[in-house]
């Protein structure tokens, strides 16, 4: 009986064991994959420090056991956790990819189109340039604000930790600050912000004719089953209906997609229908690559699909060196990649707070804004279309017309219409100690505008 007893508990742990090797197995490309990926960007991209992005950004859970080792020659990261590994690369206009699927000699024999801006920022006055106002608007006050700054900013006052801040006040920046080793030339990861330039994405489109919201999806694999009824005001509203797991701290569907597949949108619209499209609500980072899929397709060429972002939306609004990564097998990345100053952020922002035209010139169609913004069915107040919403308060000191750009980080764009203002924090904002205190931090700076 004991040589039974222990039998049973020796196949037990055996088990038990080849079990979690297995669980370890499937979680090291992800390890790995978001230490290569996002150091490689931030430093190629972001031109920052190898160390100093490890002792922050990448300083939790398994990714801090990650081995690193930075090749500034063929600008490239390798990672290594016990027997993984992975390798990004930077490729100039495309960003950094990670290796997914595909050869590292066909990523880099691919060629962006060569962008020339009409223009340079630091040549013309805002929002198209940098050579801000001289004078603040009337209306609020600047003081406190600089005390808000530095409270952020030098003493990380609002718990979490920020790299950069700007406040816009009817059209005018009117405070800035960045954490040393960063500044108004940095560009900062957006994380989830890039899904709300989507929604720019389709705007545009829509108003050329090229793409229907309302209209079943162009995705051949849902034809004949019942994903046929989900359109793109589903996805982008996150009422797809799709199934999906958008948790960040498991092998989940949205670290398995931006961590180990080479077509992202791919992946995202082979999840079956769990729910009727456009009534069960969602976020999906999955629906926002499936919405960039679907983008991509209305091109004949990968060179005018690129062009297209940089010509009409871009350069338009005085961004003249986006980064927008691709995914390896080259679209956007729409749920989390996107590369900017902030600066430009904020200029994104004013697109919005100015219903759509910037400089004087309409770029959204007329009511897209206002689309955008209107909640989706079951999202009870909370989303709109690729925009965050406050319409259920979830930020109490903020006006119920709020609306925002949210990046898993805390990277965020506040768009308050009827304060004329706009807000934007980057960098790595929360901490294991608790996330940003965003609300305390509008409340202040809405106590400045008279």
């Amino acid at each position: 009986m004991k040589k039974l007893i222990l039998y049973v508990i020796t196949f037990i742990l055996g088990a038990a064991l080849i079990v979690g090797a297995l669980y370890l197995n499937s979680l090291l490309p992800i390890v790995t994959g978001y230490a290569a990926k996002n150091l490689c960007s931030d430093v190629f991209i972001s031109g920052r420090q190898p160390e100093k992005i490890e002792a922050l950004d990448l300083n939790f859970s398994f990714i801090k056991y990650a081995r690193n080792k930075v090749d500034y020659n063929d600008k490239s990261v390798t990672s290594r956790f016990l027997w993984g590994k992975s390798k990004a690369i930077y490729r100039d206009g495309f960003g950094v990819t990670l290796l997914r699927g595909v050869k590292e000699t066909t990523l880099k024999n691919e060629v962006y189109p060569e962008e020339k801006p009409e223009y340079f920022q630091d040549t013309l006055r805002w929002p198209l340039g940098n050579i801000l106002p001289d004078s603040v608007p009337t209306g609020i006050n600047k003081n406190p604000l600089n005390e808000i700054a530095s409270r952020l900013i030098d003493s990380n006052g609002y718990v979490g930790n920020a790299f950069a801040f700007m406040v816009v006040y009817k059209g005018v920046p009117v405070t800035e600050a960045y954490k040393p080793d960063f500044n108004r030339n940095t560009r900062f990861l957006s994380w989830s912000m890039a899904k709300s330039f989507l929604n720019a994405f389709v705007g545009i489109l829509s108003r050329d004719g090229k793409l229907e919201i309302n209209k079943a999806a162009d995705i051949d694999e849902w034809k004949n089953d019942k994903r046929n009824k989900i359109t793109l005001n589903d996805l982008m509203q996150m009422q797809s209906g799709l199934k999906w797991n958008e948790n960040y701290g498991n092998l989940s569907d949205v670290t398995v997609m931006l961590h180990c597949k080479e077509d992202m949108g791919k992946y995202a619209y082979e999840q079956t229908a769990e729910f009727p499209a456009g009534t069960k609500w969602s976020y999906s980072s999955g629906s926002a690559n499936i919405v960039s899929h679907l983008i991509r397709k209305v091109f004949k060429t990968d060179s005018a699909y690129y062009d297209f972002a940089h010509d009409t939306l871009f350069e338009k609004i005085g961004i003249e060196d986006a980064v927008f990564e691709v995914d390896p097998d080259g679209t956007f990345v729409g749920s989390s990649y996107l590369y900017l100053t902030a600066r430009d952020y904020a200029r994104f922002g004013l697109l919005y707070l100015n219903d759509g035209i910037f400089n004087g010139h309409r770029l959204l169609p007329e009511g897209w804004v206002n689309y955008s913004t209107t909640s989706a069915a079951d999202s009870k107040g909370q989303y709109g279309s690729l925009f965050w919403l406050n319409r259920n308060k979830r930020y109490p000191s903020a006006p119920e017309d709020m609306y925002s750009c949210e990046g898993h980080d805390g990277q965020m764009i506040f768009i308050i219409p009827s304060k004329q203002l706009c807000v934007v924090v980057l960098g790595y904002s929360p901490k294991s100690t608790g996330g940003m205190d965003f609300d305390r931090l509008l409340r202040d700076i809405l106590k400045t505008i008279g």
